[in-house]
């Protein structure tokens, strides 16, 4: 893939990072030369590497980029060393635990000329990345309304953030990504229903560049798990279920309804149901594709942390409005 290997480093061999350490060493033109993790190896994925103490650690072992899955409340002071080390950063989403950090940790990236990624996961999905594709040819027509389920029952791996920074920052960049166009406005409710100090339940309606409707019901509370994102257009709608990796296609019917009164009554009639046969690949494993290619100059498909910035600036919107009972606009 490229002429230099380039040395990665991975900071935080919990429940992700162990993925993403699987992940690393099968990725071409890259090694994988040191870890770090202040709570040690419970996962057992360091194999011969010696797990470092700390950012620092891993650093001073000489790396060219790195993959930070810590808790979030740790990835601005962890990011900003990284950067000011000169280090390609791949870092687990949310950017960061704040607006003011993450307007900070794009700035040193970017006047340093770093690849700064943040990791979006569910954008390297095979019926997303279809998804995409088939809404920009035109396949719908003009898009009327994007909306996403995202539930299931609450991950014991989440301490440090509700539902609206965990999950719901998925399905703003998706809707984003999608539609083509950042928030005007978004109006939200939250609640508390399980006893924890976060939030486990929002539901979140809101309008997207082009006039586009957007709705988002999200929650920890449901005792089964679905992803599902819908883009509804004049001409159909396009269904993905990215637990399996699924996309489904709705067109219109074209037959003319005989009975005048139903035809009036209904409007749009059932037309032809297509499932599409996909490549189905892991995610991670193409999140890390477009990291390093970005890094090597290749490509321009991971997720900016200009990008993810903005996701940050409507999960807040989400946050604000669901405190203030008002409308948030962009």
């Amino acid at each position: 893939m490229t002429e230099k290997v380039l040395r990665y480093g991975m900071l935080g061999i919990g429940s992700m990072g162990r993925h993403h350490v699987r992940n690393i060493r099968a990725l071409d033109g890259v090694e994988l030369v040191a870890i770090a993790d202040p709570y040690g190896d419970k996962f057992g994925v360091a194999g011969g590497l010696e797990v470092l103490p700390n950012v620092d650690a891993l650093i001073d072992a000489g790396i060219d980029a790195a993959v930070v899955a810590v808790p979030t409340a740790q990835h601005f002071e962890t990011v900003m060393k990284l950067a000011q080390a000169g280090v390609h950063t791949l870092v687990e989403k949310p950017l960061a635990f704040s607006i003011e950090q993450g307007e900070a940790m794009v700035a040193a990236f970017e006047e340093r000329s770093l690849v700064g990624a943040v990791g979006y996961v569910e954008r390297c999905n095979p019926a997303l990345i279809e998804m995409r594709k088939r809404v920009e040819s035109g396949q719908l027509g003009k898009v009327y309304q994007v909306s996403t389920r995202r539930q299931s029952p609450f991950p014991a791996r989440i301490s440090d953030v509700g539902v609206v920074k965990d999950l719901a920052t998925h399905d703003v960049d998706i809707q984003m990504w999608i539609a083509g166009g950042s928030f005007t406005s978004i109006s939200a409710q939250t609640a508390r229903q399980a006893g924890r100090e976060h939030e486990d339940l929002v539901t979140a309606s809101g309008v997207l560049a082009g006039g586009i409707l957007s709705n988002m019901l999200v929650n920890w509370l449901t005792p089964f798990k679905e992803r599902v994102t819908a883009v509804l257009g004049e001409k159909g709608m396009l269904v993905a279920e990215t637990v399996m990796g699924d996309l489904t296609y709705y067109a219109n019917g074209t037959e003319e309804l005989g009975w005048e009164q139903i035809r009036n009554f209904r409007g749009v009639s059932e037309g032809e149901i297509v499932r599409y046969a996909l490549k189905k690949r892991e995610p991670l494993a193409v999140e890390h594709e477009h990291f390093r290619d970005a890094i090597v100059g290749v490509s321009n498909d991971h997720v900016s942390m200009r990008e993810a910035l903005t996701t940050m600036k409507v999960i807040q919107g989400i946050l604000d409005s669901a405190a203030t009972g008002e409308v948030v606009t962009f």
